[in-house]
C-alpha cells in the first residue's frame, strides 16, 4: 500500500510541533511495516525539496505554491492521501488523485474565538507571515474537501462535534488515535520535586508564566524545553531569566534522535502548560505515558482536571501546591498513564491505523458529493 501523508510541517526542518512529531512518528513505524510512505509538506529554511527520513519520502513545496504542491500530490500516486488537519492540501489532492482514498484527521479544529488568540500572539510575535495560515486553512474549499473525504476521524474526544459543525458533516467524525511510542528510557521520579514546561516560547505559550514560577518555589528544579519562533526571542529569554538558580533554560531537544526529552519526563512530576488555547496537546499525551501530572490553564478532554489540576484565573502557583501536596501528583500521574496507554496504547493506535486504510481502499469509488 502507497500512503501520502499531507501535513504543515515535519518534525526536523524549523518547526517542531506537534503535527510534525505526530506524523513522523506514524509515518516511520508505518514504513517499518511494510507500507511505501511519501510526506508532503511546505519547505521550512533550507529544507531540500526531496529527502529519505527514516525511510519516509518528504517531498517539499515552496509554502503556499499551490501549482507545485498539486504537482507533488498527483505524482505521488498512492492508494490513500491522509491530512493531518483539513487545509487546501486537502482540496488539492482530491483534484490531483480522485480515484484515490481520502482521510482528514482534524488535529486542532480552530473556531473563531481561537482564531481570534492566535491572531494577537501573530502580532505580538510579528509573525506576519504565519497569517497565511488563516486563508490555507479556512475556505469554503476547505470545508467541501472534508466533507468528500472518505473519512474524517479526529485524535480527540472533545473536538468531535466542533469539528461536525464546523465541516457541516452529517456524522461525528470518529476517533483516531494519535499513537504515543513505548519509551526507551525507565521511569525513575526525580528526589527533588521537579516540573517541566515542553512547547515553543512564543506568545500564545506564555512560557514567561512558567520562568516566573520558578521564583515563587525555590525548593522546586524547573526545567522549560523549547525555543522562540526566532533566535532573538529564544535570546531575549535566557538573558531575562538566566538569573534564576532553579530555572533550567533546557532549549531545543530533538526527541527522534536524542534520549533527553525522555530522561527530562522520566524525572518530571509534573507538566506545566500555560498556553493561552490547545486541542489536546501531544505533551500531555507524551508526559502522562512518563506518570507526569498535567497543570493547565486548558482542560482538552478533562485531561487537567482528572490527571492534574486546572488551573483558574492563571494562578499556577495555587495549582502547583495543590498538586504537591501529599503526592497528589503521583497519584494523578500514574491515572494519566493508565488512561494513554488504554486510549493512545502505541500498538493499539497503529493498528487503528492500518484499518482504516484498508476499510477506505477496499469502499474506494463510493464517495459521496457534497
Amino acid at each position: 500500500m502507497k500512503l501520502c501523508f499531507i501535513v504543515s510541517e515535519f518534525f526536523g526542518w524549523g518547526k517542531y510541533g506537534g503535527y510534525g512529531s505526530a506524523t513522523r512518528v506514524l509515518a516511520t513505524e508505518l514504513v517499518r511495516r511494510g507500507l511505501d510512505v511519501t510526506v508532503v509538506t511546505p519547505a521550512r529554511g533550507d529544507q531540500p525539496e526531496r529527502e529519505n527520513v527514516e525511510g519516509v519520502a518528504v517531498l517539499s513545496f515552496r509554502a503556499h505554491s499551490i501549482k507545485t504542491q498539486f504537482s507533488l500530490l498527483r505524482a505521488c500516486q498512492a492508494d490513500v492521501y491522509h491530512s493531518q488537519e483539513p487545509s487546501l492540501g486537502t482540496w488539492l489532492a482530491l483534484q490531483a488523485a480522485p480515484n484515490g482514498a481520502h482521510v482528514v484527521t482534524c488535529r486542532d479544529t480552530r473556531v473563531t474565538a481561537d482564531w481570534v488568540v492566535e491572531l494577537r500572539s501573530w502580532f505580538l510575535d510579528r509573525s506576519f507571515r504565519t497569517l497565511l495560515t488563516l486563508p490555507y486553512e479556512n475556505n469554503p474549499l476547505v470545508s467541501r474537501a472534508v466533507r468528500l473525504a472518505d473519512a474524517v476521524y479526529c485524535p480527540n474526544e472533545f473536538s468531535r462535534p466542533i469539528a461536525k459543525k464546523k465541516y457541516q458533516l452529517a456524522a461525528l467524525p470518529g476517533f483516531l488515535p494519535n499513537p504515543v511510542r513505548p519509551s526507551s528510557v525507565p521511569v525513575q521520579k526525580a528526589e527533588r520535586p521537579t516540573v517541566c514546561f515542553v512547547g515553543r516560547w512564543d506568545s500564545r505559550k506564555r512560557p514567561q508564566l512558567f520562568f516566573d514560577l520558578a521564583r515563587k518555589f525555590p525548593e522546586v528544579r524547573f526545567s522549560a524545553l523549547g525555543q522562540g519562533r526566532t533566535a532573538a526571542r529564544t535570546l531575549a529569554l535566557r538573558r531575562q531569566y538566566a538569573g534564576i538558580d532553579n530555572l533550567e533554560l533546557e532549549g531545543f531537544i530533538d526527541q527522534f534522535s536524542s534520549t533527553r526529552f525522555q530522561q527530562v519526563l522520566s524525572q518530571s512530576w509534573i507538566l506545566v502548560n500555560t498556553a493561552l488555547r490547545e486541542g489536546l496537546p501531544r505533551s500531555f499525551l507524551e508526559a502522562a505515558s512518563f506518570k507526569c501530572a498535567i497543570l493547565s490553564r486548558v482542560d482538552p478532554d478533562g485531561f487537567a482536571s482528572r490527571f492534574g489540576w486546572r488551573v483558574a484565573n492563571d494562578d499556577f502557583a495555587d495549582g502547583l501546591r495543590q498538586l504537591l501536596k501529599d503526592e497528589t501528583w503521583r497519584r494523578r500521574g500514574e491515572e494519566a498513564h493508565d488512561y494513554v496507554t488504554r486510549k493512545y496504547g502505541f500498538e493499539q493506535a497503529i493498528q487503528q491505523h492500518l484499518a482504516v486504510y484498508r476499510q477506505v481502499t477496499q469502499n474506494r469509488g463510493t464517495r459521496l458529493t457534497a
